[in-house]
């Protein structure tokens, strides 16, 4: 029985095919049963497809294949874990009463999340709830996709696009220019005394594992260009508070920019000073990264529909700028 997809896939005994509406035009086989299968854990739905269970067309297809409006989907029979039975548990009430007060912006084609530090942008290697996770199940009848993501430890605005052509159009201007298409800008605690004005960093970064899988970034010329510009705010007990812009969206970019001109950020425990960050610890309890994604500047509609996105700076970082000052 082939079917146009609903808002939540049934739960039964046989397989299904769906198909592809003209607003999932593009989308990759992976993302589109994340969504789909809402409750299937990500490393079930590569299971299914290295396992050629699911199929596109009648024929076997990778994670990275893209959907074209009118494919047909077949879908095995999958237990899903709407409600949180089995061996996964729901999101904690309280994680999902942090995010419905954490969402500083939405309409109709977005919402905009004020993401606490320590809370990843999706689930995976043992994290169990991601942001992206747990509002899925704060909306569970929405259709969700992470518009792009911020580091773990980093606060800040993260986007969230409630309808297909809004990510199809946001993630493109992402691509624009190596991202020159959405303006970004962070707010930054940095060690040291940086100069007064702009210091532009035009430093290729390159991605490698370190035993045990975990990711390490560095500047080598080998890597993918990279450009941040850190304008300094003001300076506080030998300390630096910076906007950042970047025009690229590396991995861990800020960060080992950050390093690379002597300033790492403060709080940092894997690019920063061991030193300088137990020191504020200990007189302005700073326990964490101090990054903000504080601003993004886009316009949808082919530049006719104009956004300017904020979020605060969260109170712990506002306090320990308070201490420095005092």
């Amino acid at each position: 029985m082939t079917t146009t997809q609903p808002d939540l896939p049934s739960q039964g005994t046989g397989a299904r095919t769906v198909r592809i509406a003209e607003d999932r035009d593009g989308q990759r086989i992976d993302n589109f049963l994340l969504g789909y299968l809402k409750g299937a854990p990500r490393s079930l739905v590569y299971k299914l497809l290295r396992s050629g269970q699911v199929r596109v067309n009648g024929g076997r297809c990778k994670a990275e294949r893209r959907l074209e409006a009118g494919d047909e989907v077949r879908i095995p029979p999958v237990r899903l874990n709407i409600e949180g039975d089995g061996d996964k548990s729901p999101p904690p009430k309280g994680l999902l009463d942090a995010l419905e007060a954490a969402i500083v912006f939405e309409d109709a084609r977005l919402l905009a999340l004020n993401k606490p530090s320590g809370l990843a942008s999706h689930g995976g290697s043992g994290i169990s709830h991601g942001a992206i996770e747990s509002l899925r199940a704060l909306r569970p009848r929405e259709s969700l996709e992470l518009v792009h993501r911020l580091d773990r430890d980093t606060s800040g605005l993260l986007i969230v696009a409630k309808k297909r052509s809004a990510l199809v159009e946001l993630q493109a201007l992402l691509r624009e220019d190596h991202g020159a298409g959405i303006t970004k800008r962070y707010l930054a605690l940095l060690s040291g005394r940086m100069p007064d004005g702009t210091m532009s960093v035009d430093a290729p970064l390159h991605v490698g594992l370190r035993q045990g899988g975990e990711r390490h970034v560095q500047v080598n010329f080998r890597g993918k260009p990279s450009l941040s510009h850190f304008r300094l705010l003001e300076r506080c007990s030998g300390q630096s508070y910076c906007e950042v812009r970047i025009e690229t969206g590396r991995t861990h970019q800020i960060r080992v920019h950050a390093k690379h001109i002597g300033h790492p950020v403060a709080g940092d425990d894997k690019y920063g000073d061991e030193a300088a960050n137990r020191k504020l610890r200990e007189q302005a309890g700073l326990r964490r990264l101090f990054l903000h994604a504080s601003t993004l500047e886009f316009a949808l509609d082919g530049g006719k529909q104009p956004y300017l996105l904020n979020a605060p700076l969260a109170p712990d970082l506002v306090a320990v700028l308070d201490r420095l000052h005092g």
